[in-house]
């Protein structure tokens, strides 16, 4: 496959921790085991919230969602990444490639949008109590998460091609365990100063908006207990949040230090440790945040534990 005078490669080599090959057998027990405990965790989770009749509210219902998505999210990278740390053969296809990076977009932008409508969902909640039923009816929920799918398929779409309409002419070897934008971007072998600009924008739209419209509604939902709820309300209040404003922290905290970096600082290898906390430690620890933070989650979970009579 050609481009001008330029002899195209079709496949790339996912270097991830080929570089301490003494601890591979290791990190793929250790991996394997935290992507098995995340998948059972967030299947538990999305069951509990469809079975539950306490748990039948537009919360939930977002809840449900984003764990759906992690199952997703977590699932477009760690198997290859397995794969790989027990494998020789750690290539992976041009179009496979570009199929992840597609479908790893997909899920994390669309993510950042549920976690925005689920900070609306609170803000209505708390700073609208009288009008929540008629502002969150069962249409409003469905609408907000097409909203997200709709946008994380423009936005994974529109990156993907910018990505991969660029000359790749060798080197091939992408410095990280999965086909990310910015250790793709690297290997071009031309000038990716538009890419690079679009690609902020794109981020900066996505993550900061995302997050923005979270703190936003968090401002008036913190504003409007102080001024409003009584010392109970405000820890009841606090204890339907708590959950969110971690799980909001880490996933955007993390997203943000990779991507809205210097180019300069691409391409180490503390990419591949930050992009761990957003795609396989986060995955992780968010199916057990909502069920130690939250009050609603724990008594479901006990009651299905007595109807199992695993407790009394």
């Amino acid at each position: 496959m050609g481009r001008g005078n330029h002899t195209m490669i079709t496949e790339f080599i996912l270097v991830g921790f080929s570089a301490v090959p003494e601890v591979q057998s290791f990190l793929f027990a250790v991996f394997l085991c935290i992507y098995s405990l995340s998948l059972f965790a967030h299947m538990f989770l999305i069951v509990l919230c469809r079975c539950s009749a306490n748990l039948h509210t537009p919360m939930y219902f977002f809840l449900a969602n984003f764990s759906f998505l992690e199952t997703c999210y977590i699932s477009t990278v760690t198997p290859k990444m397995l794969i790989n740390l027990i494998s020789d053969d750690k290539t992976i296809t041009f179009y496979r490639c570009a199929l992840q990076m597609y479908c790893f977009l997909l899920m994390g932008c669309t993510e950042c949008n549920v976690l925005a409508a689920m900070a609306y969902d609170r803000y209505n909640a708390i700073c609208h109590p009288l009008l929540y039923n008629i502002i969150m009816r069962k249409d409003a929920g469905l609408k907000l998460i097409f909203a997200s799918w709709i946008i994380g398929l423009m936005v994974a779409t529109i990156q993907t091609f910018l990505t991969f309409s660029l000359p790749f002419c060798g080197p091939n070897k992408i410095n990280h365990f999965y086909c990310d934008v910015p250790p793709i971007m690297a290997l071009a072998c031309t000038n990716t100063q538009s890419n690079e600009i679009a690609t902020f924008i794109i981020v900066l739209c996505v993550i900061v908006g995302a997050f923005l419209l979270t703190i936003i509604s968090y401002t008036q939902i913190i504003w409007t207990i102080i001024k409003h709820h009584s010392a109970a309300g405000i820890k009841k209040a606090f204890s339907t949040c708590t959950s969110h404003l971690i799980v909001v922290t880490i996933f955007f905290g993390s997203g943000s230090a990779m991507y809205l970096r210097p180019k300069s600082s691409y391409g180490t290898d503390v990419d591949k440790y930050i992009s761990l906390m957003y795609t396989i430690i986060a995955p992780l620890l968010n199916p057990f945040i909502y069920p130690l933070r939250n009050n609603d989650v724990k008594y479901a979970v006990k009651k299905i534990m007595r109807n199992m009579k695993i407790v009394r």
